[in-house]
């Protein structure tokens, strides 16, 4: 049998996709075989995948138990795709599903199968929120990523897409986001934090801001795209307490940061709040296609048909997702994703002392961000160099060189992101701090010269 190698697969990817393909061009590898926390290209190279589905896979590349599932379902003869009707895969799915609501929330709960991207379930819960409360303007953040749809793109903070695409959903209004390392405000810490409740706050009350009321407030607990950046928890609470107090409702886009990766089942529970409306994708499938949206059943006012979508009875995603529910939310795994999350901030904190190109560390669970910055360059109101993607970039192609795939995101693309596997082990985590020390030292020396 003829062994290709990695560029026959992408001279004929470039001959055939799209050019909006995307990781390609970053990570340039034909993918063979995958098994937990590791891939292989068509080459025989392995790599520690600190990538992992962007946040998918939380149990990592072909977990046994899931696979199991699968094929005995397969077996089984249960119908594969059912659109929206009933089954009793579903119906485990749903009763997994509810069991890690905040119990409060799970009361008085609804849920809507989307089609199978996370982009999908918040169209929904936009339609949703502007059917129930007969409004029609939505509020985001700055440096918020919602997805990549015509209505999504509009919440999104990233212009980059946005620039070239006119006539986006209007109506959309940013408010800024605390970010404590390059502060909006220009304050940072604390106060920036409290300056960015009092906008918000003021310009939801104030009768002359020339904003309306919105239909809802969408927010990310932990921005992803934007750069791994943890709300504070005074903020999310305030953003709760203002938006009950004006009857808005409050949507958590859980989609990456949720199932686990925080160290939490949701991340907007290190806050302890009660959103309206939750959103979930990527992990909650156990690795296959899924999207849906959990909320309060005072917005259930939609029609039949008001939302649907083909795919949206994936019954593998239910069968695999009942699985990963179970696992993730064990209180003893939940404690191995925080604490693994701390061993890896101490590690690349630690070195971040020892380097001039690591500008900040953040993140909480085994959602990490690495910010890079060029210590020969100017400097932002808060004292801090600018990012700098060029240097990241050196830094990931070294990365993958000795075998480790990480992605990047955040302002100027200069943060690099940690979503590995959540059962990644200790021995794979010490391999890729290693290897990460090297590939950033070797940049940082060549930079400082």
């Amino acid at each position: 049998m003829t062994q290709y190698t990695n560029q026959y697969y992408l001279d004929r990817q470039e001959a055939c996709e799209s050019s909006a393909r995307s990781y390609p061009r970053e990570f340039p590898v034909a993918l063979a075989k995958a098994k937990g926390s590791w891939v292989e290209d068509v080459e025989g190279k392995r790599y520690i995948d600190f990538l992992s589905g962007a946040g998918t896979l939380a149990l990592g590349h072909n977990d046994d138990e899931i696979n199991q599932a699968m094929v005995d379902f397969i077996q089984s003869g249960a119908p594969l795709h059912t659109l929206d009707l009933m089954t009793p895969a579903k119906d485990r799915f749903v009763e997994a599903l509810f069991s890690i609501l905040p119990k409060e929330f799970a009361a008085n709960a609804k849920v809507q199968f989307c089609s199978p991207s996370g982009t999908d379930a918040v169209e929904a819960a936009i339609k949703l929120c502007k059917t129930a409360t007969g409004r029609g303007s939505i509020i985001a953040f700055s440096g918020g990523y919602h997805g990549m749809g015509h209505g999504t793109m509009a919440l999104t903070g990233n212009c980059k897409a946005k620039n070239k695409v006119a006539n986006v959903m209007p109506g959309v209004q940013f408010m800024p986001y605390p970010y404590s390392y390059r502060c909006p405000m220009g304050l940072g810490g604390e106060a920036g934090t409290k300056a960015c409740i009092a906008y918000f706050e003021r310009l939801l009350k104030d009768p002359e801001s020339g904003i309306t009321k919105p239909a809802a407030v969408i927010l990310e607990p932990i921005q992803g795209e934007g750069g791994v950046i943890p709300a504070p928890v005074e903020f999310l609470q305030a953003v709760r307490r203002i938006t009950k107090e004006l009857d808005i409702p409050m949507i958590c886009d859980e989609i990456q940061c949720g199932m686990g990766r925080s160290g939490k089942v949701f991340a907007f529970e290190h806050a302890g709040i009660i959103p309206d409306v939750i959103l979930m994708s990527k992990a909650v499938g156990g690795g296959l296609p899924m999207s849906v949206v959990l909320y309060d059943k005072k917005l259930d006012v939609w029609g039949t048909g008001a939302h649907a979508g083909t795919f949206r009875g994936n019954q593998l995603a239910m069968v695999a997702g009942t699985i990963m529910i179970r696992r993730i939310s064990d209180p003893a795994f939940l404690s191995e994703v925080a604490r693994k999350g701390e061993k890896i901030i101490t590690h690349l904190r630690s070195l971040q002392d020892q380097v001039s190109i690591i500008g900040d560390v953040r993140g909480k669970g085994l959602m990490i961000g690495i910010e890079f910055v060029d210590p020969k360059g100017g400097k932002d109101i808060m004292g801090h160099y600018e990012p700098n993607g060029q240097i990241l970039c050196r830094v990931q192609r070294k990365l993958l060189d000795y075998g480790v795939i990480m992605e990047r995101g955040g302002r100027n693309s200069s943060v690099l992101r940690c979503l590995c596997p959540l059962n990644i082990s200790d021995e794979d985590i010490d391999l890729a701090m290693e290897k990460f020390d090297m590939a950033v030292k070797e940049v940082d020396a060549d930079v400082c010269k």
